[in-house]
């Protein structure tokens, strides 16, 4: 009975290799295409367009990886349906489920794959392709890109956040009263990241305002005993102002989740968005187990279908099974469903068709 196996992922593997990479190269002509094309206009070195290219493909690779497995099973199966072997097969007395095994064993390792690029590559790669992008809109950008955050008595506005230096520019602290009444506004030109402390230093000096009019006093570089010090890091402000989820590993996520609960920067509806995310790097690899045996059990047909039939059957099914993703998601941010009930609904919604059919097919 190994030659079932043999032959089901030999069938299956170039199909797909061939979907990965025209998935691929869909999201990222759908995703990227128009900001690469812009950093082109705007003159950027070949090498540092090219990196920031590499750095993007593993989150697009672990997602192409699962709608990849849709393809290859609905084209292997349908190519073995067309030429009767799968009716040989039932002959012969192997069940359908059987005869799916291979594509459950294959779609396992793949899942596997997935969420270990999804979960290690992927985020580190994002993170520094987002900083990259973000350093040159600075840089070209006269205007800069502005970022607010709260802490605990206070708001912080800067006009610019360079990521990769951790460093904030123009930078000004509102400090509220109990009843969130300014009282106090701090003006200064720089704030710098120590990792080794962490902890922020004004750098350039800054200016202390009373919002009731009163005198203006200049500090040097010691921070002000009235003004709240930030107890964030650039990581927790990029958190804030970017709702990318492909920056976090599942630590990651814990981390940013814990601290912004503990320093109050985070609001409830980021907080859901970060564990929908948390979950999700487990339902995405889940669904390339799902897709696999899906398409397996659709591909069985025993009239004769050619491979357009199984392109179009595949977009389909990924595009209905996405769109209830966001769906999900849209629920778990407006905390009508747990993010862990909307991640996993789709896969076990998928699962359950999955066996559903299968059983129907082997009657």
């Amino acid at each position: 009975m190994k030659q079932i196996d043999r032959l089901v992922i030999k069938e299956l593997l170039g199909p797909w290799i061939f979907g990965v990479a025209m998935f691929s190269a869909l999201l990222m002509a759908a995703t990227y295409l128009n900001k690469i094309a812009e950093y082109v206009v705007r003159g950027l070195s070949p090498v540092i367009i090219g990196k920031i290219t590499l750095l993007l493909m593993p989150a697009i690779l672990a997602k192409t990886f699962a709608m990849s497995m849709l393809l290859s099973s609905l084209l292997a199966f349908g190519r073995l349906s067309s030429d009767s072997e799968v009716t040989a097969l039932r002959a012969a007395g192997a069940s359908v489920p059987r005869i799916v095994r291979p594509v459950f064993l294959f779609s396992l390792l793949v899942a596997a794959v997935t969420f270990f690029v999804n979960d290690q590559v992927a985020p580190p790669a994002e993170r520094t392709s987002l900083a990259m992008v973000m350093s040159i809109d600075n840089l070209q950008s006269k205007a800069g890109a502005p970022v607010f955050f709260p802490i605990d008595g206070a708001l912080v506005v800067a006009q610019r956040f360079d990521t990769l230096n951790s460093k904030l520019f123009g930078v000004t602290l509102v400090v509220a009263d109990k009843n969130g009444d300014p009282t106090l506004y701090m003006h200064c030109k720089e704030l710098e990241y120590h990792r080794d402390t962490q902890e922020w230093h004004i750098r350039g000096g800054a200016s202390l305002v009373p919002a009731d009019g009163g005198v203006r006093s200049d500090v040097a570089e010691a921070w002000p005993k009235d003004v709240p010090k930030p107890k964030v890091s650039p990581q927790d402000i990029a958190t804030i102002n970017n709702k990318d989820m492909d920056v976090y590993s599942m630590a990651d996520a814990v981390a940013q989740i814990e601290s912004g609960r503990r320093n109050g920067t985070l609001d409830q509806k980021t907080i859901r968005n970060l564990e929908f995310g948390y979950w999700n790097k487990i339902s995405v690899a889940l669904a390339a187990i799902v897709f696999g045996t899906l398409g397996a059990v659709l591909g069985i047909r025993n009239q004769r279908t050619n491979a357009s039939t199984g392109f179009a059957l595949a977009v389909a099914i990924i595009f209905g099974y996405f769109m209830v993703v966001n769906f999900m998601n849209v629920w778990a941010l407006n905390g009508i469903l747990p993010p862990w009930v909307a991640s996993f609904a789709p896969v076990v919604v998928g699962m359950v068709c999955s066996c559903f059919m299968m059983w129907r097919r082997n009657q």
